[in-house]
């Protein structure tokens, strides 16, 4: 009698346990954990947009305290980059013990997170409680980002897997787009000391719908099978998504030190770390300081069109988030985050060369500033069909199931303290050496960016045992006689 116990698999398991559930099709089983890892996303947009607009009323309009903006911005650059601050720990502390004690031990404790933050926001009563209640906000957020990328990974199948990912991210659009309704609403029917309140409490609702969900939904089925060697456990994380499913065999993934993982998976990680690094200076850059750069464009006399313009990007954002949806399994991730950062490059490029400026001041554009809007906008296309949405994907991909959530977390952390450096740097930035360095800047990311991304592996229609190079060392019962 032969077992397996003493060979040692590269790539997957002699008999691919699981075959159903990497070949079914998209069902309801795969929306249900759509809906319930996606609410996490929406809350993280919402909150990005959300924070700018609260501080327009915050910065001296009669809201019950006041928040200093001016030089260098301290106050404001310390709200605005508090929750991202705790995210890259949240990111960190959630990855490493979701690989450690499973991805059911601790998913909806982030939401909870998420929810509490949230309300906790609404009920600030000066500076220092605003900063520490988004801190709680941005933990929720961080620990999101490793949770919800990885459970939905291990839940879909192989030729959908892409397309679930992205759906899942593309809830960020959703977040941003619902971001500017609600601003929009709360200025209009609130006075300014509740519209605030109301614009940041209203980010816990959609965390609070799947707090439940999210406690109840299966342990994974890769986690169960090469992790826990558990069958039973296994069977039902797949009927899921699969009307019927029978294991005979667990397969157990070899199992390696956080330094050994380092080691054999470094390269990988400067590429999906880095991207994600160079991608949100980017994103965040251009996203908190949206109604900046707009109302640099077309100037507005009220804070209702003053929100209203600096929402627009985001519309034409939202598009980019489900372009990727469509693409993500025929285009293929690397290619689609190459594209997005060569667009990204040429649009910054074209929009701070046909600025004006009069030392950091713009006063005016060699162009229509409605074309100048329109450049500046799809920037917010091409970031989220490309290394917005690919950035998410991929570490959920590329690495073992050991360490699948702990490579995502590290991934996305590095990308948040890009993300804070541009957050609380622009805002002074702005001031003292003007937008069009900025921009300039931003270009000079996307240049980077998309050099790194040359060394991304490509993971479309492959199995995650695949794409991980997954090394499996041992089976529960004997494969061959």
């Amino acid at each position: 009698m032969m077992t397996n116990k003493d060979s040692s698999q590269n790539t997957g398991m002699k008999e691919n346990i699981f075959e159903s559930s990497d070949s079914t099709k998209m069902n309801m089983g795969h929306l249900k954990v759509w809906f319930t890892a996606g609410m996490g996303f929406f809350t993280d947009a919402y909150d990005l947009f959300i924070i700018g607009i609260a501080l327009l009323i915050l910065e001296g309009n009669g809201a019950g305290f006041t928040i200093s903006k001016g030089s260098p911005y301290v106050g404001a650059g310390l709200i605005l980059s508090s929750a991202i601050i705790a995210a890259i720990f949240g990111q960190l502390i959630f990855g490493r013990l979701s690989d450690i004690l499973g991805r059911k031990a601790i998913y909806g404790i982030e939401a909870a997170l998420l929810a509490s933050g949230a309300i906790l926001s609404a009920f600030s009563f000066n500076f220092i409680s605003l900063f520490a209640f988004r801190f709680i906000l941005g933990l929720g957020i961080g620990g999101d980002y490793p949770m919800s990328a990885t459970i939905m990974s291990e839940y879909s199948n192989t030729k959908d897997r892409g397309k679930m990912m992205a759906l899942v991210f593309a809830n960020q659009g959703i977040g941003s787009v619902v971001a500017v309704f609600i601003g929009l609403f709360s200025v209009t029917v609130f006075p300014t000391d509740i519209a605030w309140k109301f614009m940041l409490a209203f980010g816990a609702i959609p965390a609070l719908l799947v707090i439940y969900l999210r406690r109840k939904l299966p342990e994974t089925p890769r986690y169960s099978a090469l992790v826990k060697g558990d069958k039973t456990q296994t069977e039902k994380a797949m009927k899921v998504v699969v009307s019927s499913a029978e294991v005979e065999n667990v397969a157990i993934a070899k199992k390696s030190s956080l330094f050994e993982f380092l080691r054999n998976y470094a390269t990988m990680l400067v590429v999906t770390a880095g991207s994600w690094f160079l991608l949100d200076m980017a994103f965040y850059g251009t996203g908190i300081y949206s109604v900046e750069f707009t109302s640099s464009i077309l100037p507005s006399t009220s804070l209702f069109n003053e929100i209203l313009i600096g929402g627009l990007p985001f519309f034409v954002g939202f598009f980019g988030y489900f372009t990727a949806v469509g693409l993500m399994d025929r285009v293929g991730r690397k290619k689609l985050q190459i594209i997005g950062f060569f667009m990204m490059f040429i649009l910054y490029l074209i929009v701070a060369a046909v600025l004006e400026t009069k030392g950091p001041n713009v006063t005016g554009y060699i162009i229509p500033s409605s074309v100048a809007l329109i450049l500046y906008s799809l920037t917010f296309f091409f970031i989220d069909m490309g290394p917005n949405t690919t950035t998410f994907i991929t570490p959920a991909e590329l690495y073992p199931v050991n360490y699948r959530s702990t490579g995502h977390g590290i991934s996305a952390a590095t990308g948040k303290v890009g993300a804070a450096i541009t957050t609380f740097t622009f805002a002074a930035l702005s001031t003292s050496i003007g937008i069009k360095p900025l921009l300039l800047l931003l270009a000079g990311t996307s240049v980077v960016g998309g050099v790194l991304s040359l060394f991304l592996k490509e993971t479309k229609n492959m199995p995650l045992e695949e794409t991980s190079n997954e090394k499996i060392v041992t089976q529960s019962q004997t494969s061959e006689q």
